[in-house]
């Protein structure tokens, strides 16, 4: 069997399994920007009890990359699903000519996005950079799924990742019986996407090794990768693409050598530019994962999430909202991510332990997590910002209460 045969089998076998957790699954409304969709609420059927807790996006989000397609005149790259334009607005949400609404992926500049489209229409790969938690990896998997309609094929990145991760690998058993062969080959992820013409992705690129990162220079530079054990080599057929994410705080650790960042076109992604843009993030994904826990919706939970996201935002910026008092900052990031996850673990706790409605004292012990990561510093910065901040909120009464319950 050929790489690309392997491939191509390969392929068949994902969008048969898409096509199988797809069956029956529809699409939310309230479908948000930050983290994969999952099925709305219901009653739990064997049916729904064996769907994926996070179904990929190209599956989560079928119906829309359908009607999108149906739509789409546009021109379209070699081998994409969907032209720039449509993926755009896959990501960016709009409503097409027949009504169907489709659902914004991403919150932030519109530039931003067609930045990142239109480099996955050259000969450039992507990378995508940020503090942890600006939704690298929820953009890039969706850049995946419009363009390729397959976002699996990935390459997570740590420590310990090999290079064969990125090239390829061996089955032992066929390479000790037969010798080296095509059969024995095992192609990782970039393989087959350079094989079929589709997107790959790397995450975490700069937790990679450096040596092992630069095992991808001759993939972007020349679209090749030989395989010298064979004789051979994969060349890249058109429509192929790399997308990679990277944190900012990963900075020192595995930098990237100048060789290989040259084959990359950065795009940053921020923070959420405003108070409320962040409150709309998270209270979308935050009703998105409750329905697909089924907690039931908290009534005003918007006032509960707005002050997390007030105070994350403060404390990460070093000042508070009215500019008046300056602020020590923790040493976590307090990303958007974390407020979600605050806000989620205190829908939790209203939901089982409570009445059902969000209030302050089921996000403090949250917030409280996310902040005091140094239990030296940060518990410094954090009582600070309690007594000289919080404190004086006429409006922050029960938060302040609540929050020094959980200190005692």
């Amino acid at each position: 069997m050929t790489v690309s045969e392997t491939a191509e089998t390969t392929t068949e076998t994902t969008a048969a399994a898409a096509a199988r957790a797809g069956a029956g699954t529809t699409t939310g409304a309230g479908a948000t920007t930050e983290a994969g969709a999952a099925p709305g609420p219901g009653a739990t059927t064997g049916a729904t009890a064996s769907q994926p807790l996070r179904p990929h996006a190209e599956v989560a989000f079928a119906e829309e990359l359908a009607a999108l397609a149906a739509a789409d005149d546009r021109s379209r790259p070699a081998r994409w699903r969907l032209s720039p334009w449509a993926v755009a607005t896959y990501l960016l949400g709009g409503t097409l000519p027949d009504g169907t609404v489709i659902t914004p992926k991403y919150v932030g500049p519109r530039r931003i996005v067609e930045v990142a489209v239109t480099t996955l229409a050259t000969d450039r790969a992507l990378l995508l950079l940020g503090v942890p938690g600006t939704a690298k990896t929820w953009v890039s998997e969706h850049l995946a799924a419009a363009v390729s309609g397959d976002s699996t094929l990935l390459v997570q990145g740590t420590a310990g990742t090999p290079e064969e991760a990125i090239r390829y690998g061996w089955n032992y058993a066929q390479l000790l019986a037969h010798g080296p062969s095509r059969d024995a080959l095992v192609p990782s992820p970039v393989m087959r996407a350079m094989a079929q013409g589709s997107t790959a992705r790397v995450e975490e690129l700069t937790r990679i090794p450096a040596d092992v990162q630069d095992s991808l220079i001759t993939v972007l530079s020349e679209k090749t990768l030989p395989i010298p054990e064979l004789g051979q080599e994969v060349q890249a057929v058109r429509g192929f693409n790399l997308i990679a994410t990277a944190n900012d705080r990963d900075r020192g650790i595995n930098d990237l050598s100048s060789a290989l960042r040259r084959r990359f076109n950065t795009v940053v992604l921020p923070l959420p530019a405003t108070a409320e843009a962040e409150v709309d993030i998270v209270a979308r994904r935050v009703d998105q994962i409750g329905r697909s826990l089924e907690l039931p919706a908290a009534p005003d939970g918007i006032g509960e999430i707005r002050r997390v996201v007030t105070v994350f935002r403060e404390l990460r910026g070093g000042v508070t909202a009215d500019g008046r008092t300056r602020l020590k900052s923790p040493s976590g990031t307090l990303s958007t991510a974390e407020a979600i996850s605050v806000v989620t673990g205190g829908l939790a706790l209203a939901a089982h332990f409570g009445d059902g409605v969000l209030r302050a004292g089921d996000v403090v012990a949250g917030i409280l997590g996310a902040v005091v990561r140094d239990p030296a510093s940060d518990r410094v910065v954090w009582q600070e910002y309690l007594e000289t901040v919080v404190r004086e909120r006429d409006d922050w009464k029960d938060f302040y209460r609540a929050c020094r319950e959980v200190d005692a």
